[in-house]
Parts: C-alpha cells; structure tokens; sequence
C-alpha cells in the first residue's frame, strides 16, 4: 500500500497541538475553542485528518487522529475554528473478499459532515481500484482522489430562530404538497434569476402565498441531502435531477444554497413555518451514491465498507442490492443506526424539520431473513422522544425478497397506499371489477391499516407523485414518451393505468379537452374527499404537463420545473382544487379519525357508512360482485359516533355518488330518518355549483358520465 503524496508542504499549524478529544459527538464540532473530531470505524488501523485551504484546493496538513476509544477515532484541534475545510484518509486493509475497501489514497467525505464545499468531479482516480485492470475491483489504485472529491466544512451551528416554533399540524387535517426544491422555482416570474432553483427560491413572497392560499398544511421536498450525480448522466448533458443518491445525510446540497450558507436552509424553514406551513424532507437512507464493487470509493466505503454495508455473506466481496442502486445501508449494525437516527434528529433538531418522507422504507426495517416491524430502526422512531413527535411517512416496498410490506408497518407510521393510486386510477379509467375495490379506497383501506389502533391518516393517499406521470399527462397520454432521457424510452413504468380519451397527446378537439378537465377534477376530488391523508403534487393543481415523460429524474430541465405560465383552464383546476381543499377542512366527516366500517351501532341507532346503488338501495352482495359495476353512493352519516365515546356525532350527514360509467344515470337520492332535503356541493361536470340548489328525498339526479357529485344534509330550520 503506498501512502499518497503530501501535495502541499507542512505549514507551522495545527499537527504538534493535536490533543486526545473526546469520542463523541461524531463528525466536527466546534465548541467556541476548537473543533472536536470523531470517526466510527471498527477496522480500520488509522485515520488521518485532512486540512485544505478555503477553497478546498490545496491539501495543508495531514494530521493522524491521536486516540481510538469504543471503535471511535478522535482528536481535538484547539484554536480551529468553523469554516475549516477538511476530509480524511483512513488506513486499513484493501480485502475486497472480506469486504474491506481500504485506501488512504481516497479523501473521504465525514458521514456526519454538515455541509459541503465544491462538487463531485468525475475521474478514474476516485475509484479505489484501478478501472481497466484485469482483476477489476480486486486491484489498487495509488491515485490521490483530493482533487475531485468535495470537501467537508465546519460549521457554527448558532443561529437565530426568533420566534419560529414548530407548526405541528394535526395529522386529520394534514395535506401535503410534494414539490422539488429546485424545479418548483426554476421558472417562476417572481423569484429573482440568481435564486431559481434554491432554498431563497422558496422565501419569496409570491411562491410563499401560492402555497398558502391553496390551502395545504406540508410542503414535502425532495431529497435535499447532498447527492451525486450519476456519470453516465453527465455524459449524456443530464443530470440526477430527483436527487435520490444521496453521499451525506447531514449536508444539504449546496447546489440549492444561493448563499453558500446553512442558515438558508433554517431561514426557509422559518418562512414556511410564518405561513403555517410544516416542511417535510424525503430522505434517502438506504443506499448511497457509491454503487457496487465497481462505484467510487468516496465516504462510508473507505471508512468501513464491512460495517456500513450489507454484503453478500457468501462472498463479501459483493454487495446486497435491495435498494436496485448498487448497495444497501445495513441498519442492523448499531453504528450505522445511531448515524441515521443521529441525522434524523439533527434536522429536527437543529434544522426544525417537521417531518420525513423514507424512500424504500423495508429496507430500514429488514435483517438478513427480512423485514421485521421490530427492527431496531423502526423500534428506535418509535421510543426516541424526539423522532416519536414528528411526522413518519414510509413507503414500504423496496426490491429486495419481500419487499412489498404497505400495511405492516407499526404503529405511528403512515404509508403511501399505492393500492390507492392504482384503483382510483382504474375506476375513473372504467376498467371492470373495480367498484369494491374503491369503495374500500375512499375509506382509507381499512383491510391494510385499520388494526392495532392505527387511525384512518396512515393511509398516505395519492393518485400522482413525482415518479410517473403528471396528474395532466395521466388523461393525455397511454402510453409513456422519455425519449429524452435518452434510453430509448425503456426506462420508466409501463404500467401507469393512464387513459389519454381518444388523442395521444395535446389536442384542439374541445370534447376531448372537457373530458379530460373533467377527469382531473374528479381525480383530486376522490383524493380531496377521501378518508386519509391526502398527498398532491406542485404543478396537477393547474395542469402542468411533462409532456408524457413518466420518469424525469434526470430532466433538470423544463420537462421536470413546474411551468408558472397558467392557462385558462389551468386557473379554472386551480380554483376548483382551492375549493375542494376548503370543503375537506370544512367537514370533519371526510377526515374522521375512526375507520368507516358500515356496521350498524345498535345503541344509537347509526351506520357510520352506507353503500348505495342508483336506486337509493343498500349494495347487495351480488352487486358488488359484478365486474360492471361502475357508480355508486356512499352516504356518510354525521350522527355516527366520532370517537369511542358511545355518543352520536354532530358532524354534517354527506353523500358522494361516483360515476364512473359513459354515459348518464340516474341517481335516486335516499330519505334519511332526520328529514330534510339535499344540496349539491360539487360536481365535477359543472364546477361552478354552489349548493344554492335544494333536492327533495326521493328526486332522481342526472349524474353525468364520469363525474363525481357531493351532496349535504340540510335541515328545514337550517334555510
């Protein structure tokens, strides 16, 4: 093994004043005298510390870590001071067979670093071994990866919150709003040209008061941890856009620092929490930017591949790839667990994060014989005083051997319900067998979540997300167009359960068109009024279009920004998802905190659900078994107990009728015990309705062919 070369020589500093330190906290802290610094290896037989310059160019001082305590080197440097740019090197054995990757030659990235200077710069150098050689990654590189690795900075993490608190809204009343930090501002009007695509973006007044006056509770941000870009995108002109590929779990990517400073990021977070709104970040903690055996050895790979990853345990030498990037963060091994939860509290902690979104969540709950609700991760959220106060949402699936876990999660987490997308998608696309199916949709999918106490909010209800079509190219194309992800349209799902009703792609046909509004429209307003949490995407409240791409990870481009030039019918879906907010707030019963189960309740007389056919008859068996069934009732009866309390509720009575059908039926509206009559609240076929009309038990309605119609009880003494 060769030492790499000093690039610079020694400068009178820091080496001869090099104390012990302490093992903890890990990572680099400044304590108002000097830096304290700590790095977790099991195998490793030495570490040193790397100084660089301030424009991280040229490496000044190498210094070992003087002390190991409990598989911790650490070391304190008196007189450092934040701005300090540094990496390391660290020593150990190259046995790629037993899983060690070893290179002091590779400056690594501190996995608890909390922020980044500079950029990944793609060379042969940053792979430990030497690319070309007849035994590939069994071989050893001597090159110096210094010059192309980004470099850690020292932070002060004093800042000034003022009154910023904790939004904390109450999960019945959350709906959350999944944008990118980048892609939401790139092109909107009002956000100055040198803070498109940043954290700042996201400050400005006008974007602020989009959000606000839409009426959601939680913006959701794509991955904002530092990342990689991919090679093989570079090399075709695009770019890990999405940022799932992640290197450090503590650093915000400064691609989105406009200042090059971490307070931005404290500073947005205090702008939304001004306007009531909680942020949540999706976090990527089950793979990193390292790839397999032939990826870079850039951080955790040179620190202790053996312990940081989950390798094969009948060749180390390869990689457990659950996660479909390369590799996998095994969260079995307590020190790769206390790093993930480390970060987790520190942006709740530090940053005021007010929740998280995992990305292929099974693998943070599996061992090496699969996903357990009692794995340490889940076990720690679960207990941690801090963690147990925030927001946990998980998608529970990933590609490994039973991947798809959605409704096993424990307690306390909520889900994104992809059972909800797909059926919603099929019923309003008039696919046959559906009707049950979506009756269970609309009532949070009580087979999946309701046991174990679990309230009708874990249920994360989407019909779009950021990966696949938008909500506009989900009623305009069949069939995905990726073409300019240059892969040949090959990548992408083919499965998207999409209808473009008659034209693929943009049309002048003005019936077309009206369908297809009238499509969104009843889309939002089954996820709008559904029981769960509710999940919609920047850009489907005024019809934006990726122009049929359902996969644009790598379009950091105007495929993949939110387009701010609405048109007519885009302000028209606009003001009707506004609307549609508003009544779900309005009306507790679509966001009941029981499950809706259709059980009569003797003691007060009540069924909280009941299933209607277009005669105003309770569904029969027989009905719900048909495959053609394709409209249905759903009357929600306000005087329902709402919670274990043996009381009837005070809520308003509502009835919902979807017609999923061609054509027109006619809907018989059914008499309730109160009395009364019925107004109509929304139909999709005419968004203007008001609820100014009355409708007598009994009066049969006109439900247009595909649309989607609410009703409320009203009282005579309530004229």
């Amino acid at each position: 093994m060769t030492r790499p070369k000093k690039t610079a020589p020694d400068p009178p500093v820091e080496a001869s004043r090099i104390r012990e330190g302490l093992p903890f906290p890990l990572g680099a802290t400044w304590d108002g005298l000097g830096v304290n610094f700590a790095l977790f290896s099991a195998h490793a037989t030495r570490v040193e510390l790397c100084i660089f310059d301030d424009a991280g160019e040229v490496e000044l001082e190498r210094i070992e870590l003087p002390e190991y305590t409990d598989e911790i080197y650490h070391g304190y440097l008196p007189d450092a001071h934040p701005g300090l740019i540094y990496g390391y090197r660290v020593y150990g054995p190259y046995d790629p067979a037993n899983g060690h990757r070893f290179n002091p030659n590779k400056l690594l990235i501190d996995p608890y670093a909390k922020q980044l200077v500079g950029q990944l710069k793609w060379s042969e150098a940053l792979f430990g071994f030497t690319i070309g050689h007849p035994d590939a990654d069994l071989s050893f590189d001597e090159r110096d990866s210094a010059p192309f690795v980004p470099k850690c900075k020292v932070i002060d993490p004093a800042h000034t919150w003022g009154h910023d608190h904790r939004v904390s809204v109450p999960w019945d009343k959350t709906i959350i709003y999944e944008t990118h930090v980048r892609g939401f501002s790139m092109r909107h009007p009002a956000v100055p040209e040198n803070l498109r695509g940043t954290f700042a973006g996201l400050m400005v007044d006008d974007v602020l008061e989009h959000i606000r006056k839409l009426g959601v509770s939680t913006v959701e941000l794509l991955p904002i941890h530092a990342f990689v870009n991919d090679q093989h995108l570079l090399h075709k002109g695009m770019t890990n856009y999405w940022g799932y590929n992640s290197i450090a779990f503590f650093a915000p990517d400064p691609r989105y620092l406009a200042s090059g400073k971490i307070a931005e990021f404290k500073e947005m977070v205090a702008h939304l929490h001004d306007a009531n709104l909680e942020v949540i970040l999706d976090v990527v903690y089950n793979h990193t930017a390292e790839g397999n055996e032939q990826g870079p050895t850039l951080s955790m790979r040179g620190i202790d591949n053996a312990s940081y990853y989950r390798l094969r345990p009948d060749d180390k030498r390869y990689y457990i790839n659950d996660s479909g990037t390369g590799n996998t963060l095994d969260l079995s091994h307590p020190c790769v667990l206390q790093m993930v939860t480390d970060s987790l509290r520190y942006w709740a902690t530090e940053m005021h994060v007010d929740g998280f979104r995992f990305d292929l969540a099974t693998i943070l709950g599996r061992y090496h014989d699969g996903f357990d609700e009692r794995h340490s991760f889940l076990v720690a959220c679960r207990q941690d005083p801090v963690l147990r106060q925030v927001k946990l949402i998980s998608e529970s699936w990933d590609c490994g051997p039973g991947g798809y876990q959605v409704g096993n999660f424990p307690p306390g987490w909520v889900e994104w319900n992809d059972k909800f997308r797909d059926t919603v998608r099929a019923f309003w696309k008039g696919d046959d067998g559906q009707l049950a199916d979506f009756a269970s949709r609309m009532t949070a999918s009580g087979e999946m979540f309701n046991q174990r106490g679990r309230r009708p909010y874990a249920s994360l209800n989407f019909i779009t997300a950021h990966d696949g079509f938008t909500l506009n190219d989900l009623v305009s194309y069949n069939d995905k167009h990726n073409e300019a992800n240059d892969e040949d349209n090959q990548d992408g799902s083919n499965n998207n359960l999409s209808w473009n009703h008659g034209v693929e792609g943009p049309t002048d046909d003005p019936e077309i068109n009206a369908l297809r509004q009238r499509q969104m429209r009843n889309f939002f307003a089954t996820l709008l009024l559904a029981q769960g949490t509710p999940m919609l995407v920047a850009g489907d409240e005024f019809a934006r279009t990726q122009e049929g791409n359902n996969n644009a990870y790598c379009q950091d481009s105007e495929i993949g920004w939110v387009n701010w030039d609405l048109s007519e019918d885009g302000k028209a879906l606009l003001k009707f998802v506004k609307r549609l907010i508003k009544l779900r707030l309005a009306y507790p019963i679509l966001r009941r905190g029981r499950f809706l189960v259709g059980n009569y309740n003797e003691d007060i007389g009540v069924k909280d659900v009941t299933w209607l056919d277009p005669d105003g008859n309770e569904m029969s068996t027989e009905q719900w078994e048909e495959g053609h069934g394709r409209c249905l009732g759903i009357l929600l009866d306000g005087r329902a107990q709402e919670t274990g309390i043996r009381r009837k509720g005070a809520d308003a009575t509502l009835l919902l009728v979807v017609n999923a059908h061609h054509d027109i039926v006619n809907f018989l509206l059914p008499e309730v015990p109160d009395g009364g009559f019925w107004t109509c609240m929304i139909d999709t076929n005419q968004p203007s309705i008001r609820g100014q009309e009355r409708f007598e038990f009994g009066r049969q309605y006109s439900v247009t062919g595909r649309s989607l119609l609410l009703f409320e009880l009203q009282h005579e003494e309530e004229e």
